[in-house]
């Protein structure tokens, strides 16, 4: 950056705060005082003119603050143009030059570091009162470099805040960028053959490509050439990806490790079902494998609650939930796959992010997010991201194969069936008695090698530590009703308001006012004749409707029974119309006014009375009242139609 300057080229300059002619900028020098300024050194900052014409030269710094900020601004642009061949190139950012000096080695990085500190060093002389030059000569002597290298490393940081100055400080030199010639069909050639997941060999695809090169004249490197280049250009990912397949590229990504410390017990909760390798024998007579909902506290491992059925249905992960709320309380976060029954309406209903199902606005909200537990959905078969699945895992060991399940063992693929496989069943009770228990010494084991369990406490102790210094949401009995009977969408009928559920007829007399109208109701599908209790599809509780039976034809006992519910209803409406009518009609008339008889209009005109299409001859008397009121047209008009008449009459 130039630093001296005549009166005449700060003129030509323009800079704000200086005047844009001679006469002002000599004006101002000649006011301030410009000839016998000094720095804190005591160096003038205005020094005679070489060459011809003689004059005076003035240092930047004695311009003012905005004038030099112009002029460092310009000075810096300029540069940079010069570097880019006369095109104006912004600088890098400074995240993007950051970045790229991060990825440097530690030689290059050292070296950027050396030359800071021999620019820091020219700066503090300079603050200390030397001029630039001498500060410049000073340090390259000290340190053994061209001052020349020490003014090159100022250009590169010009303009570049001091915070930055590090990265842009470091050797840029690329090395050997020279490479052997390879035609761009035979290097799309050797990638197509050489990445396939039949794992050819490099040498057995470089011969096929000499065959093709010598067949279209392509100008190809070496073997090993091609080889490194390969190793080069092409990412691992995408190498192994290419030749050994997706499952190879699952395998390079690390599996995820959660700190679940940053939970408390109960705060967030995954969900899961698992399928026992076990025959059991139902009520019913049937025998087949069992599925089991779990629920594991996320912060401790503990499995919290449970049920099992034939199916992974909705009832059964309901039963599940209900469990937790009831014993436990409400968590505030659940982990569950996007199976169907997870993904029901019944469970996540009104989940912005339930992809399985479509969303419908009038869908009914689901327990969960009826009870304000926010719901993630994960892959499934995923143990990072269910870490249930690796419970099921232990549990099969310590609980499927029971000595109690001896002979109803199934083996957990087709090929590890025993040798015993499907001679036994085991009933369910006895089943469930056993899963019971292996689960509660799942939980009360002690060691656990778990970040919060540190090999020491079980998932019991860990849980039962944190949950009784943590803030739990209880749920209240109309919470759980919530989550113990089921729900589904029903429309009253447009007559009397009844609906019906799973076969049976229920009615309460608030149902009138939702005739036609969709609602939600919640029963316990165990007990359909308990009645169900009614809701808005928003979720507001309406009431209570009971179960209308059907009897039999001949039951008079029933049928008197539900006339005197009937004759109670009406009597009831009745009462409540006499409150809502405290006026009688004969009071409701009296307060109305009287009103007296209008009086009746006189006609100036007299229709005509014909018969058949004659009209009707007019009285004398008649004819001279009309005509006394009459206008001299209406008299007119009268006058020829007493003529007519009288023609007719002849």
């Amino acid at each position: 950056m130039k630093e001296w300057f005549t009166p005449s080229e700060v003129a030509a300059l323009a800079l704000p705060a200086l005047p844009a002619t001679l006469r002002g900028i000599n004006m101002i020098a000649k006011r301030e005082g410009w000839l016998e300024r000094r720095n804190v050194a005591g160096t003038s900052l205005a020094r005679k003119r070489q060459g011809r014409g003689g004059g005076w030269e003035y240092h930047y710094s004695l311009f003012p603050t905005m004038a030099q900020t112009r002029l460092v601004a310009e000075s810096v642009t300029a540069a940079r143009k010069e570097k880019a061949g006369g095109v104006d190139v912004a600088p890098k950012g400074r995240g993007e030059m950051w970045d790229w000096f991060e990825r440097q080695p530690d030689t290059r990085k050292g070296k950027a570091h050396d030359r800071l500190a021999m620019l820091e060093a020219v700066t503090a002389l300079q603050r200390g009162g030397l001029q630039k030059d001498v500060a410049v000569h000073e340090v390259a002597r000290t340190n053994d470099v061209g001052k020349s290298a020490i003014y090159s490393w100022f250009d590169l940081v010009a303009g570049v805040d001091r915070a930055d100055w590090l990265p842009y400080l470091a050797p840029r030199f690329a090395g050997r960028t020279a490479s052997v010639e390879c035609a761009d069909e035979a290097w799309q050639f050797i990638k197509t053959d050489y990445l396939r997941q039949s794992q050819p060999s490099f040498s057995t695809c470089y011969e096929r490509l000499q065959l093709a090169a010598n067949e279209h004249g392509w100008t190809i490197p070496s073997e090993r050439t091609l080889a490194r280049r390969i190793a080069r250009e092409i990412p691992k990912p995408v190498f192994v990806f290419l030749r050994e397949g997706p499952d190879a590229l699952k395998r390079l990504y690390p599996a995820q490790e959660r700190d679940r410390t940053m939970f408390h017990a109960l705060e967030a909760v995954n969900v899961d079902g698992h399928k026992w390798d076990v025959f059991v024998k139902w009520p019913d007579g049937t025998v087949s494998r069992p599925i089991m909902v779990g629920i594991q506290d996320l912060y401790s491992n503990k499995i919290l609650g449970w049920r099992i059925d034939k199916t992974e249905n909705v009832d059964l992960i309901r039963l599940a939930f209900a469990d937790v709320f009831n014993e436990f309380g409400i968590p505030d976060v659940c982990y569950m796959d996007n199976g169907r029954g997870f993904a029901a309406k019944l469970i996540t209903g009104g989940t912005p992010n339930r992809y399985r199902f479509k969303v419908k606005e009038e869908e009914p909200t689901g327990v969960l997010i009826s009870l304000g537990v926010e719901v993630h959905w994960t892959l499934p078969y995923s143990g990072q991201s269910k870490p249930i699945e690796r419970a099921w895992k232990s549990l099969c060991d310590s609980v499927a194969k029971h000595p109690a399940f001896e002979g109803a063992y199934t083996g957990n693929k087709p090929d590890a069936k025993p040798e015993n496989y499907g001679s036994k069943a085991v009933p369910l009770d006895t089943f469930i008695a056993v899963v019971g228990q292996g689960i509660a010494l799942h939980n009360a084991r002690a060691g656990r090698r778990t970040r919060v369990c540190a090999g020491v406490k079980s998932f019991d102790q860990a849980f039962n530590d944190s949950y009784a210094k943590s803030i739990i949401r209880k749920a209240t009995e109309e919470q759980l009703r919530m989550c113990f009977l089921a729900v589904e969408n029903v429309r009253p009928d447009n007559t009397n308001g009844s609906v019906r559920v799973a076969g049976n007829r229920y009615w309460s007399e608030l149902l009138l006012e939702h005739m036609g109208k969709p609602l939600s109701v919640r029963f316990d599908p165990d007990d359909l004749q308990a009645g169900i209790h009614l809701y808005r599809l928003d979720g507001v509780y309406l009431g209570f409707a009971e179960c209308v039976e059907a009897i039999g034809f001949a039951d008079t006992q029933a049928a008197r029974e539900h006339a005197r519910k009937r004759n109670a209803f009406k009597k009831a409406v009745k009462i409540a119309a006499e409150l809502e009518r405290q006026l009688s009609t004969e009071d409701m008339l009296r307060l109305l006014p009287e009103v007296d008889d209008a009086p009746v209009p006189k006609t100036k005109l007299t229709r005509l009375v014909t018969v058949g299409n004659l009209a009707a001859k007019a009285s004398p008397d008649e004819i001279a009242d009309a005509a006394a009121s009459a206008t001299e047209f209406e008299r007119n008009f009268q006058a020829g139609l007493q003529l007519l008449q009288g023609g007719r009459e002849e």
